[in-house]
């Protein structure tokens, strides 16, 4: 019981650690992570008001996904691997070249209206505490685990979720933690796309990548 404890409070401590030693968040709510420790595993829901350092963008070559389906895109290391789309486009993975355990992904879905009653009641539990660089608000939950850690952004504009995430090993989490953030950060979903919706229409035109100098 003792190691145990021991083990619990390391997690705490060192997802404090996370949080603290980058400065990702001005604020945090510490009692939501305790609250989430199970069976080895924190998830960290950052509070309203948070934003993110600067991150050193000149240092890296980026490109910028783009998503025609859904109309979402984020830049994103151009030296990164990005692996077959799935048949229905509806997203995409990228790996990083130093450890194929170190991936970012995103991917959207368009949610049936009986899905989307169901879940206002949880909607309404989680205020949204995060914004991006172009003013549209999400979820931002940070989970830390024994052995991988992820950083997912949801965001949802009518019947569509859309979905990014980073995710590496635990060890090498605090190393990609600015990057992830940043990342999330410049997430955009296109202006004609957050007016749509309004059938059951979906551009079917395959992913493109374009090329861009940050």
């Amino acid at each position: 019981m003792r190691m145990k404890a021991d083990l619990t409070l390391l997690s705490v401590n060192w997802v404090k650690g996370v949080i603290m030693s980058i400065a990702a968040v001005k604020t945090y709510n510490l009692r939501r992570i305790i609250v989430a420790l199970v069976s080895g595993i924190s998830t960290a829901m950052i509070s309203s008001g948070c934003s993110g350092t600067s991150f050193p963008t000149s240092t890296l070559t980026w490109e910028t996904y783009q998503n025609p389906r859904y109309g979402f895109e984020f830049p994103y290391p151009s030296n990164w691997t990005s692996l077959a789309p799935p048949d229905n486009n509806d997203g995409v993975t990228f790996i990083s070249p130093q450890n194929q355990n170190t991936e970012i992904r995103a991917w959207a879905s368009k949610e049936l209206p009986e899905s989307i009653t169901q879940d206002q009641e949880t909607i309404k539990q989680i205020d949204h505490n995060f914004e991006t660089a172009q003013g549209v608000s999400g979820v931002m939950v940070v989970e830390v685990g024994q052995q991988m850690s992820s950083m997912t952004l949801t965001i949802t504009q009518g019947q569509v979720k859309y979905y990014w995430q980073g995710q590496s090993n635990s060890k090498e989490f605090k190393e990609h933690y600015r990057l992830f953030y940043y990342i999330a950060q410049q997430y955009k979903i296109k202006l004609w796309m957050r007016k749509s919706w309004q059938d059951d229409s979906v551009p079917s035109t395959q992913d493109s990548v374009l090329s861009t100098r940050y």
